[in-house]
């Protein structure tokens, strides 16, 4: 069955998603109600005192952290990182560069650069299809 939650309303997982923050770390108030997009809008454009302390120290959420490693989420549990990071954890990883890290951090890498290659590819074979249809 469906939740009775209207669209305008988020659960307060979607919200700390979208916030990009811990939601065990948010306050307690946060996270036993729900947020409109208005009241997201805000936080968004206005973060207060608890969300600004949050993105800046964390914890954070796994995305987080493995955006600031430059690794995916499955790196970063292959690596043995399953629980949130402070900054400062994580810069304690960037300068220690676990042999794992710097084995993600690669792969990462490969991932980008294929990912690039195959939209290279793609764009050019579309504007192959354009140059034909041009002239046909």
């Amino acid at each position: 069955m469906k939740s009775q939650q209207s669209p305008q309303t988020m659960k307060p997982a979607t919200a700390a998603k979208k916030l990009g923050v811990y939601l065990p770390a948010t306050p307690a108030s946060f996270q036993e109600g729900v947020v409109t997009r208005a009241e997201l809008n805000e936080l968004q454009a206005n973060p207060p005192e608890w969300l600004r302390e949050l993105r800046t120290n964390g914890p954070h959420p796994r995305p987080v952290v493995a955006a600031r490693l430059g690794v995916s989420i499955a790196g970063l549990a292959r690596g043995g990182v399953t629980e949130p990071l402070t900054t400062e954890q994580i810069e304690e990883l960037r300068q220690e560069r676990p042999e794992w890290l710097e084995k993600e951090r690669a792969t990462q890498a490969e991932v980008r650069k294929e990912a690039a290659r195959l939209k290279d590819l793609k764009q050019e074979k579309a504007e192959k299809r354009e140059g034909g249809a041009k002239r046909g």
